[in-house]
């Protein structure tokens, strides 16, 4: 997979669900969370404003900074998975605390920070204590802000603010969460995969040489006590053991050959990750055609897929790419046709790929023909055929040869 196009490790939403791994995601997430600091600007101007006594402004800024302590603490350390539900709570609890004796001390500016004790609750709470703290959490403002004498409108607007705002924050802080057990099931099904993979490998070598070390332990051992009495006996044992072993060789080297080969299951599979993961719309097929030429043709056509993607991701600048296969009937007879189009700035950057060549050799090694040239959305196209088995006659339509879902 290729990341070029890729967002920044820094990025919010390369970082979005994961804890902060380094400074600039530190900087990254305080500055998200940051923005919402904005419901301080009344409490702060209240206090500059020279309204309240020398005292008085003292203990509201201490009270503002616990409050802004509490809330940091509970959204920057919580949102994603809670170590320590005591903290929480006594961060919570002060978090409100704080926000009472503030707004009932100060005044109808201070309001404002109900709105920050509902996010937290939204942030941290289980979804099923949040459903009742938040409203909570806007009844207490409403009481306080009547006992302030102020404004209705101003107090209305606050309340459904505040529940708008917490319970938003509810879903977001879901969303945060299954993106993050999204994350580790995709890492759970590809450690599976990778140990299936081994498991598979084992069975493949135990059934290759297996047998024939076997076989040449044995005759090994019976070359060894024919050699003093019958030499020559001895001598077409270990021809035999000769026989196996090459053959061996032979049977373990096919198998090789068999692992580094690429499928077209697995160049689609990348193919639209790699899209995804650049930013680029993939219209990709999500099964390789039903009828596949021979090994040779399918790892050219696999080739050509993955050539063609990488020069999207790396030069195109596109929105979005499409795949498609067809089957066709030449005058030199069937083929499959592999087609890679893109929207982005047409032949001449995408064409900067140092790949085309030595995939057009790869290409006409197994007879089929590659051609590259602008598409039809102003972008550029490449298209290889590939001629199917003299004995397989593709099925009729784009259906049996697998389309873009």
């Amino acid at each position: 997979m290729n990341d070029t196009d890729c967002p920044e490790p820094g990025h919010p939403l390369k970082s979005f669900g994961r804890p902060v791994a380094d400074r600039r995601q530190l900087w990254t997430k305080a500055l998200w969370i940051g923005i919402w600091l904005v419901f301080l600007a009344s409490p702060v101007e209240d206090l500059v404003g020279g309204e309240h006594g020398g005292t008085a402004t003292v203990l509201g800024s201490l009270g503002l900074t616990a409050f802004v302590i509490c809330y940091l603490t509970l959204v920057f350390r919580y949102t994603s998975r809670v170590f320590e539900w005591r903290v929480v709570h006594v961060s919570f609890g002060a978090l409100l605390a704080l926000a009472m004796i503030l707004s009932f001390a100060f005044g109808t500016a201070w309001l404002g920070l109900f709105v920050y004790v509902a996010v937290s609750a939204g942030a941290v709470l289980p979804l099923r204590h949040a459903a009742w703290a938040i409203p909570a959490v806007t009844g207490v403002m409403i009481l306080i802000g009547l006992r302030t004498d102020s404004v209705a409108d101003l107090l209305g607007s606050l309340a459904v603010l505040t529940l708008l705002v917490g319970f938003a924050m509810t879903g977001v802080r879901e969303l945060v969460r299954t993106t993050i057990q999204l994350r580790q099931a995709r890492a759970t099904v590809a450690q599976l995969a990778a140990n299936e993979e081994r498991l598979r490998l084992a069975r493949d070598l135990h059934d290759l040489l297996g047998h024939s070390l076997s076989l040449i332990t044995l005759k090994s051992e019976l070359a060894g006590r024919m050699l003093p009495a019958h030499p020559d006996k001895a001598a077409q044992q270990v021809a035999d053991i000769e026989q196996v072993s090459r053959q061996a060789l032979v049977d373990v080297r096919e198998a090789v050959s068999g692992y580094r080969r690429r499928t077209l299951a697995g160049e689609l599979a990348g193919a639209r990750t790699a899209l995804t993961a650049a930013g680029v719309e993939a219209d990709v097929p999500l099964q390789a055609p039903a009828v596949l030429p021979a090994e040779e043709g399918e790892t050219a056509l696999a080739w050509a897929l993955r050539e063609a993607v990488t020069n999207v991701v790396r030069h195109s600048g596109a929105r979005r790419c499409t795949v498609a296969f067809t089957s066709r009937h030449t005058l030199d007879g069937p083929v499959v046709e592999l087609s890679v189009e893109d929207d982005g700035r047409g032949g001449q950057a995408a064409a900067q790929g140092n790949g085309l060549t030595g995939l057009t050799e790869r290409v006409e090694a197994v007879g089929g023909v590659l051609d590259v040239g602008p598409g039809d959305r102003r972008g550029f196209r490449l298209t290889a055929r590939v001629p199917l088995d003299r004995g397989e006659t593709p099925a009729s339509g784009d259906a049996a040869l697998g389309s873009s879902p």
